[in-house]
C-alpha cells in the first residue's frame, strides 16, 4: 500500500488532527503501521481477514488449509476475525463471496481461485477499495496481487511424471508402453503448469500416451468416466502406467480400472496426500502422491495476510508470472514425492494424519511392512 505525502503547505493544526484521528480508529487505515509492539499484531488487532478457497472436492480445503490458516492467524493477531467461504466449484459464487467479505470490510483477502483468470475480477473490485490480495495456493492471472503463496507447480508434474517413468522402468514394462494422462481443471493455473511439468518429462520417453484429459472441475466423477472410456477404447491391457494430477482423479483411474477387470493394476500418480491416497499406495493399488506441506503454506499466507492487514508489505524471496505475463512477488515452497518408502518420514513426521486415523485395521499390516509407527 502507498503512504500519501503530505504538502509542505498543510498547517501543523491539521497534522495534529489527522495523527489524532489516525490514532482513535481501532481497526486502522491502508497506509497504518504496526506500532510499538514491535510484531504483527498492532494497528489492526481487530482486522477481518477473509479467505476463500475454491472446491469441496478436495478434502484438503476443510482438514488443513483452512484451520491450519484459521491457528496461525490466531497466533500473529489474537482479535483479528477470519471470514471464511468455500465456492463449492463455482467461479460465480466465489465472486459473490468475495463481494460480500468487501461489504463486510475485510482489510485483506486471500484468495485460492476456483477459475484463475475470472478471479482477477475480484482483485480488481479489491484494489479499488484498498483491500489487497494474497493469491493462495492457486494463481489469480492478475498483475495487481500483493502476494502469491504456493508450490513450485511444474516441479509437482515433474515429481509425478518422473516416478510413473522410473517405476514403469523398474516393472520391466516395454519401452513403448501406454499411459493415459489425467490433468487437473482447465480453469486452475496450477493444472497448467503440473501438466507443463509432467509433459517435459513424459514427451522424452517413448512411452505413448493414448489420450489426454483436462479434468473439468477436478471432478472425480468426470475423470473416472473419460478413463473407462479410454480403456473400453484402447483395451485393458494396453494401459500400463496412469499420470493422474491428484489423489482424486488417481482414485477414479483405479475405481475405472477395477471395473474393467484389471486385477494388477498399473503404476498410477497422485498429489495432495489426502488419507485415501496414503492408504491407497500402502494397499498397492496407487504407486505415488505428491505431498506438499499445507501447515506452512497456510501459516506463511497467514503471516502475510497479518503483515497486510497492519500495511506492512511482506518481503517475499521470489516471483511468478501470471497466464498473462505478468509478474508478481512470490514464495514458492518445495513439493515432495511420496511411496511407501518416505510415508513415516513425511506425513506421518509432520503430523498431517495421526498413525491411528492411517493404520486402521484393513491397513494394519501393510503399516508395518512400511515401517509406519
Amino acid at each position: 500500500m502507498r503512504t500519501v505525502t503530505k504538502r509542505a503547505a498543510v498547517s501543523a493544526a491539521a497534522l495534529l488532527l489527522s495523527a489524532g484521528m489516525l490514532a482513535a480508529c481501532s481497526n486502522g487505515s491502508s497506509g497504518d503501521k504496526t506500532s510499538d509492539t514491535g510484531g504483527t499484531s498492532g494497528a489492526n488487532s481487530s482486522a477481518k481477514i477473509g479467505l476463500l478457497l475454491p472446491d469441496t472436492v478436495t478434502p484438503r480445503y476443510a482438514t488443513a488449509d483452512y484451520p491450519y490458516f484459521k491457528d496461525e492467524v490466531a497466533v500473529k493477531c489474537p482479535k483479528c476475525e477470519v471470514l471464511y467461504q468455500n465456492a463449492a466449484g463455482s467461479a460465480a459464487t466465489q465472486q459473490q463471496q468475495a463481494q460480500a467479505m468487501i461489504t463486510q470490510g475485510v482489510k485483506v483477502l486471500v484468495l485460492d481461485p476456483f477459475d484463475g483468470e475470472a478471479a482477477a475480477a475480484i482483485v480488481t473490485q479489491a484494489k479499488a477499495k484498498n483491500i489487497p490480495v494474497v493469491s493462495y495456493d492457486r494463481l489469480i492471472d492478475s498483475g495487481d496481487l500483493a502476494a502469491y503463496i504456493s508450490f513450485d507447480n511444474e516441479k509437482v508434474g515433474q515429481l509425478q511424471a518422473q516416478a510413473l517413468v522410473d517405476r514403469m522402468k523398474e516393472l520391466g514394462l516395454p519401452s513403448t508402453a501406454g499411459i493415459l494422462e489425467i490433468n487437473g481443471s482447465p480453469t486452475d493455473n496450477n493444472a497448467t503448469q503440473f501438466k507443463k511439468g509432467a509433459q517435459s518429462v513424459l514427451t522424452g520417453t517413448s512411452y505413448k500416451v493414448l489420450g489426454e484429459y483436462d479434468t473439468p472441475g477436478w471432478d472425480p466423477a468426470k475423470a473416472q468416466q473419460w478413463a473407462s472410456g479410454q480403456i473400453s477404447k484402447v483395451g485393458a491391457k494396453n494401459v500400463q502406467g496412469v499420470y493422474a494430477a491428484n489423489d482424486d482423479t488417481g482414485g477414479a483411474a483405479i475405481a475405472a480400472l477395477k471395473a474393467a477387470g484389471i486385477s494388477t493394476l498399473p503404476p498410477v500418480t497422485g498429489q495432495d496426500a489426502s488419507l485415501a491416497g496414503i492408504q491407497r499406495i500402502l494397499a498397492g493399488e496407487q504407486y505415488m502422491t505428491v505431498y506438499k506441506a499445507f501447515k506452512p503454506e497456510a501459516s506463511k499466507a497467514a503471516d502475510m495476510a497479518v503483515d497486510l492487514a497492519n500495511g506492512t508489505k511482506p518481503d517475499l524471496p521470489a516471483t511468478a508470472t501470471t497466464a498473462k505475463g505478468a509478474t508478481v512477488p512470490a514464495e514458492l515452497l518445495d513439493p515432495v514425492a511420496v511411496t511407501t518408502k518416505n510415508i513415516q518420514d513425511t506425513v506421518v513426521k509432520d503430523g498431517l494424519y495421526k498413525v491411528s486415523d492411517i493404520c486402521t485395521a484393513a491397513y494394519k499390516d501393510a503399516c508395518t511392512k512400511a515401517g509406519i509407527k
